[in-house]
């Protein structure tokens, strides 16, 4: 039965939301304080390269079992009508550990790195359903706004709590705390807070439609998710379109996330303050908020390709222009340039990959989606990171990312565009 246009628009909207409420961690945790926190709290008796070289490698290795587990929990979600409860699942594990961070003392960076994994972990499994509830909550033609929609939603409520973190950051004493380190603990806490106040929309009113799983027992729901998968697996070559499109995902993709989780531990290396890095990230999230829907708009009117094609070219400046860097202000013009298209990028392959597969099987598929996207995450971090410790120069570490950029842009134009 067709829903309502009232019942859809509800649904849109609180699955958005999701995005408002986990983009706090990307904020304030992976791309804001975590990076910059650990090197000068948790692990100060390590070297700038031994300290970022352990926050690449750890990305590196939760990415890579969240990619080999992603396909798995997809499918297995499809067979039991429980996506919504793999979201919180995996979004609950996100949230205690980020709030566990607060408790942890300087010098322990083990324990930091630890913790920090499982809350991405946490983050990036949650989000293996949460895409795959966009074929749920919208119909074909509306999947641009709709996930350009949440990205938005990220970016501005990512954005909201990043500026009162850094203001807490910044001022302390406004807020009652004696310092700058008391500041950011609290800035951890207060993001397992907002990620769990605004997750309750979509579990509230994101309904997924019964298939045949009622009544079936645990093993059955095991054994079809496996022989889903299975045949998923040996059926792929039937959509040619989407295997295309996930090897240029695979590629760009590493590149856009390796900005993301790398940019202030880059920014250390090359010696710009923290206070510079994390007020350009924050202009990030206000430049990301518009330019996502932005982006959303004219990939209805000028197709995917043209759109991914674009921003993709863009990051390939970004990278050029990053390794001749050595300023706050030519930090702050890359935080005003990747703002413009991060989301872009992220909305459009989300929803140009929707159109390529069956709705019966987007939790699976969304499954290899994010199989594909964090595994590649696997090598970016690390060959960023491992680079830069061998050679000792950062910038042969960040040029590094043109072997994923430039390659992923060719193979994008082999795919068809629907559009």
């Amino acid at each position: 039965m067709e829903p309502t246009s009232k019942k859809l628009n509800k649904s849109v909207w609180s699955w958005a939301l999701y995005d408002w409420a986990n983009s706090a961690f990307a904020t304030t945790v992976m791309a804001g304080f975590f990076p910059i926190f650990f090197k000068s709290y948790w692990a100060s008796d390590l070297s700038d390269a031994e300290s970022t070289f352990a926050i690449g490698s750890v990305n590196s290795l939760v990415g890579l079992l969240i990619a080999f587990s992603a396909p798995v929990l997809g499918a297995f979600a499809d067979a039991g009508d429980s996506k919504r409860k793999f979201l919180f699942s995996f979004a609950f594990l996100g949230i205690i550990t980020t709030g566990y961070l607060f408790f942890i003392p300087d010098s322990s960076w083990k324990i930091a790195i630890i913790f920090y994994g499982l809350g991405v972990i946490g983050f990036s499994g949650a989000n293996v359903f949460y895409d795959s509830l966009l074929v749920t909550v919208s119909k074909e033609e509306e999947r641009n706004r709709t996930s350009a929609l949440g990205f938005s939603l990220g970016y501005l409520g990512g954005g909201i709590l990043f500026l009162l973190n850094v203001i807490m950051f910044l001022y302390p004493n406004w807020f009652g705390l004696e310092s700058q380190i008391e500041a950011v603990l609290w800035s951890f806490m207060s993001v397992a807070l907002w990620w769990l106040i605004f997750s309750l929309p979509i579990y509230l009113n994101v309904k997924e439609p019964t298939q045949s799983s009622s009544g079936k027992s645990v093993n059955r729901i095991i054994t079809e998710a496996f022989s889903s998968l299975l045949n998923t697996a040996r059926s792929i070559k039937e959509y040619k379109s989407a295997v295309i499109f996930l090897l240029a995902y695979f590629l760009y993709m590493d590149g856009v996330d390796t900005i993301i989780r790398m940019a202030t531990s880059y920014g250390s290396d090359i010696g710009l303050s923290a206070t510079s890095m994390i007020q350009a990230l924050l202009l990030t999230q206000f430049v990301g908020f518009p330019a996502t829907l932005v982006f959303g708009y004219y990939a209805d009117k000028f197709g995917y390709k043209y759109s991914l094609s674009f921003a993709i070219i863009v990051y390939i400046f970004v990278v050029l222009f990053s390794s001749q860097m050595d300023t706050a202000l030519e930090f702050y013009v890359v935080a005003c340039v990747v703002g413009l298209v991060q989301g872009g990028v992220q909305a459009i392959s989300r929803s140009f990959f929707s159109t390529l597969i069956p709705t019966n099987k987007a939790a699976e598929f969304f499954g290899f989606y994010n199989f594909i996207g964090k595994s590649s995450v696997f090598i970016g971090p690390f060959m960023v990171s491992g680079i830069a410790l061998v050679s000792g120069s950062p910038s042969y570490g960040i040029l590094s990312l043109l072997i994923l950029f430039i390659p992923g842009l060719i193979l994008l134009w082999m795919v068809p565009d629907k559009n």
